[in-house]
Parts: C-alpha cells; structure tokens; sequence
C-alpha cells in the first residue's frame, strides 16, 4: 500500500472513532511521530456473561483491555421479562456521556440459532427458550449486541487475548454448569448447520442415570462438571454447596471428597477423549473451577485420558486449562461483531 492510501485510511479510521491516538513519540529528527491505538478513550465495547446463578458485565476498549473496577454483578431473574429489564437497567448504569458503547457482547448457555440469534434450548437457562434477548437487549438500548454460547464466547476470547500463540485448530471444553464444547478447526469456529454444534455434555453416559436439564437421564454434564461434583458433596452431606466452598473446606481439611472427586475426573477424562478422538485438534483447553479443588487433580485426569483416547491423536494434542473467563468472552464476541460488520466478507 501507498503512503497516501494508508494515511487516507487512518484518516477514515480516526474520524469513525474505532481507532485514536496516544502520546506522541518524541523523534531526534522530525517531527514527533503519532502513535495510533485502538480506540478505548471515546469507543468502547460492553460484554455481558450471563449464566444460571448470575450476570456480570464490564465495558472494555477495542483492544479488549477491561475496565475492572467498571464490573456489575447480579443475581440471574426468574423470569424472561425481569431478565430483559435488569440487563437494560444494569448496561444504562455503565454508560458515560463521554463515551460510546459501540457493540454489546452477550454470552448464554445452550443451543443457539446464530442466523436468527434465538436462544433455542438452555437447559441451564430455561426462561429464555425461543426468545432473543440480544435482539431484544438492542432494541431497548439501540446498540448493536450480539448472542452467543458461552463456549464459542471462551473460545474468541483465547484466540484474542492469547493472540500470540497458534491457535487454529483447538477445543475448548467449559465443565463448569454444564459441559460445552467449542471448537476451531482451519482457523475458523466449527458452527455446525444452524450454529448450534458443539453439544457434548447432551451425549447419554448412563441411560439409567440422574435428570439433566434437557430432560434425558445420564448426560455427561450430569457428571463430568464443577457442578456434577458439587452434586455429589451436597447429598452426601445433606446441604447445597457450590464448587467455591467445597474448594474452600477440602483445601482446609474439613471435608474429603476422593471419592467424588476420583468418579467426577473419570467422567471427564470420558468427555476429553471423545473430544480428541473426533476432532483431532492441537490444543484441547478446559474451562472450569474442579482441578482447584485438590492438588494433582489435573495430571490424574490426563493419565485417565490417556488410557482412553486414541494414541496418535493424543500425542498430536496438548491438554491445558483455559486461561479466559466468559466475561473475558463476551467482550471478545463485541470486538469481534464489530470488526466482522466492518471488514471484508470471506466466501
């Protein structure tokens, strides 16, 4: 490219706001020279993770830097029209006068028709079935948001801020609530026919087994997660836990879960096997709280992963845990809507 035609496309870029400029760089010859940024003064993004327990959300800039001490948090509404009127009131609390939120990023659990942006099934998240909450979120606000599994929004999320690292052809498994799978393969998110691939927690593990929130019996979400385990330990004891205090009462030594912890990493080492041996990918990342419980906890599942997975494709993989969060991702699905309308269509 030419000079002018570079300069005349900062220009264009600097004027619709996406990108700005910093300090100068001071020049022994010349004049100083300008030093150019994403923009994330005058523009920003917002990104919504919304799950069974609770919604967080955060504005953050172009480059996708949060604003940490700009986060809400809230517990998640029963109901679909409260869900809608929470969200509205939570995005009007983080809007400056000052700044443009340009693109809203919402994550969910479930099955979701990307085209038509309906929440079609969320076995976690029942209240928003055949609903669209970013279309309806964007219509309340006039902002663009967009809607996407929670898994894919993990996924856009390594891939932004691990941009570093080689990352076309990986997995991303999210054991925390339920069991998804994410996956990129060719440098491009596998999305299946209507957007909605990537159920592996709904494969039956035990026809007999406990109730999923699908409806069916012995789906591995039922036992391969954070809150598979935390199942386990609250009708052991007889009280309802979640996964951060049971972390907290073995790492202290007032509770022993070997037992649940042992069944839960063999159901998983099931689920990562599967995952290696139909999509052959380089890295397989693992989203979730279970390997904080005890230490060892990871490298005991990776010897039971080794004991089922094909050889070859194993030994091609690397098995790591995810370094994003979902808030993380939600943010990575507002930069990305935003950069995918304004850049060039690929056939």
């Amino acid at each position: 490219m030419s000079a002018p035609t570079i300069s005349k496309a900062v220009d264009s870029l600097l004027k619709s706001g996406l990108i700005e400029e910093g300090e100068a760089r001071r020049s022994i010859i010349g004049r100083p020279a300008r030093i150019l940024r994403l923009a994330k003064e005058k523009v920003q993004v917002l990104g919504i993770a919304l799950d069974a327990v609770e919604i967080v959300m955060v504005t953050a800039g172009l480059d996708g830097a949060i604003e940490s001490e700009r986060t809400l948090t809230a517990p998640t509404p029963r109901t679909y029209a409260a869900l809608l009127d929470s969200l509205e009131t939570f995005v009007r609390q983080l809007l400056r006068p000052e700044v443009a939120i340009v693109s809203i990023g919402l994550s969910l659990p479930g099955l979701i028709r990307s085209r038509s942006g309906v929440s079609v099934f969320s076995p976690n998240l029942h209240m928003t079935d055949g609903h669209t909450p970013a279309q309806d979120l964007q219509d309340r606000l006039g902002i663009t948001c967009t809607l996407i599994h929670e898994t894919d929004a993990l996924l856009l999320a390594e891939r932004m801020y691990h941009s570093s690292e080689s990352l076309d052809d990986f997995v991303m498994m999210d054991i925390s609530i339920g069991l998804g799978l994410g996956v990129f393969t060719g440098g491009r998110r596998l999305a299946g026919h209507s957007g909605m691939s990537g159920e592996l927690g709904h494969l039956t593990i035990d026809p007999n087994g406990r109730l999923c929130g699908c409806g069916n019996r012995g789906c591995l979400e039922t036992v391969a997660t954070d809150q598979a385990f935390a199942t386990l330990i609250s009708e052991r004891l007889g009280r309802s836990l979640d996964i951060d205090e049971i972390t907290r009462l073995v790492r202290e030594g007032e509770l022993v879960a070997d037992v649940e912890l042992r069944r839960t990493c063999e159901s998983l080492s099931i689920a990562i096997a599967a995952a290696i041996n139909l999509f052959n990918p380089a890295t397989l990342l693992i989203h979730g709280k279970l390997f904080d419980v005890q230490d060892g906890l990871f490298e005991i599942t990776l010897e039971l992963v080794r004991r089922r997975a094909l050889a070859p494709s194993l030994q091609d993989c690397q098995i790591q845990r995810a370094r994003c969060t979902k808030l993380q991702g939600s943010v990575a699905t507002a930069v990305s809507s935003l950069t995918d309308a304004l850049g060039p269509t690929l056939n």
